[in-house]
């Protein structure tokens, strides 16, 4: 049975290395099973060799793959995987985007000089972009959790209630239920606020006839989970309710757009056409969306800019946004996975623009 590492040499032979270190701790995960935040591994078609240090030894004893190696335990983690390096000349391949300059460095000083260094960018994640049957039920796991700590939320109101209760309130709701951590810090932006589109929730008062946007998710199992909701608090005035409607049109058409074999940005253009059509294209700044796993952003991008073409196993999110500063801001988000037929889609809540006290 071909294992994540394997497929991993598989990529490595277009690359023209020998061999990966692999120094980003999410992709150490993602090849070894070890979740502590301080190891790196070697693969190679005959090489699979583990370093952590001391506070590590046995977690990694219980978690780590059968297939690897562990050397050390060692305080130069980099020193300890360099015994472990085939004989002759190698072309040793690098995670460009997860090495600093001065590890870079290092790395180069405890090498031989038959080793050359080639720098290699998204090998790893290229992998994890597609998820295997297990870790979409692991996603769908953490969506659901997500949604059930959002309904016991929300059931209390909004009205009267102030945007940083409300989302240290949800993060203690999904860790209750059995979240590792949230996925990233909620946020409950109300009336005007909702116009940033990244907003950090206030000591304010939500008050009646404001939108309300709320982005949160959960982590489980190491898999998260993403989701924005925009919701009237107490009653909804109709200019509100018009720009509700409208990223709700976008955000509908987005999820359509999603299937085997559509480009990223195509996918992304539907939507922002939606959008742009009925005049405010112009305060749709941001991508609709991205891959979610192990973390929260990831690849596929579906963006204007993006050159990813989608496969069934993507987990992508589809969001949508109109943010009309000093007014009110709408997002509309869920996740959503690429079949071999089409989509299916993990965010169970509902998207129409709903009242709450």
């Amino acid at each position: 049975m071909s294992t994540r590492a394997d497929r991993l040499v598989e990529l490595l032979a277009g690359a023209a290395a020998d061999a990966i270190l692999v120094t980003n701790p999410v992709n150490v995960r993602y090849l070894t099973g070890f979740t502590g935040s301080s190891a790196i591994a070697l693969i190679g078609p005959d090489m699979r060799v583990f370093a952590t240090d001391f506070r590590y030894v046995e977690q990694a004893a219980k978690e780590l793959d059968a297939s690897f190696d562990r050397v050390g335990p060692s305080q130069d983690r980099l020193e300890a995987i360099a015994d472990a390096l085939p004989a002759g000349d190698t072309r040793l391949g690098f995670e460009e985007a997860h090495l600093s300059v001065r590890e870079h460095a290092r790395l180069r000083e405890r090498l031989p000089d038959r080793i050359e260094l080639d720098g290699l960018h998204g090998l790893v994640e290229n992998l994890r972009a597609i998820k295997a049957p297990e870790e979409v039920a692991a996603i769908r796991a953490a969506a659901e959790l997500a949604d059930e700590a959002f309904a016991r939320i929300i059931s209390h109101g909004l009205v009267g209630h102030r945007e940083r209760e409300l989302a240290i309130a949800l993060e203690f709701e999904m860790r209750r239920l059995g979240a590792d951590r949230p996925s990233f810090e909620p946020i409950v932006a109300t009336g005007p606020h909702g116009a940033l589109p990244h907003a950090r929730p206030r000591d304010v008062e939500i008050t009646s006839g404001e939108l309300v946007v709320i982005d949160w998710g959960a982590q489980l199992g190491g898999y998260c989970s993403d989701c924005t909701r925009t919701l009237a608090a107490g009653s909804v005035n109709g200019h509100g309710a018009e720009i509700h409607q409208l990223v709700l049109d976008a955000q509908i058409k987005g999820v359509q757009a999603i299937a085997a074999g559509a480009a990223g940005r195509e996918v992304d253009a539907v939507a922002r056409h939606v959008i742009d059509s009925r005049g405010h294209g112009e305060r749709f700044g941001h991508g609709l969306g991205h891959g979610v796993g192990l973390e929260v952003h990831e690849d596929p991008r579906l963006a204007q800019r993006s050159d990813a073409v989608l496969e069934p196993g993507n987990v992508v999110t589809v969001e949508p946004g109109v943010y009309l500063p000093g007014e009110l801001g709408v997002r509309i988000e869920d996740l959503v996975v690429v079949t071999g037929s089409g989509r299916e889609i993990l965010s169970g809540l509902a998207k129409e623009l709903t009242v709450i006290d």
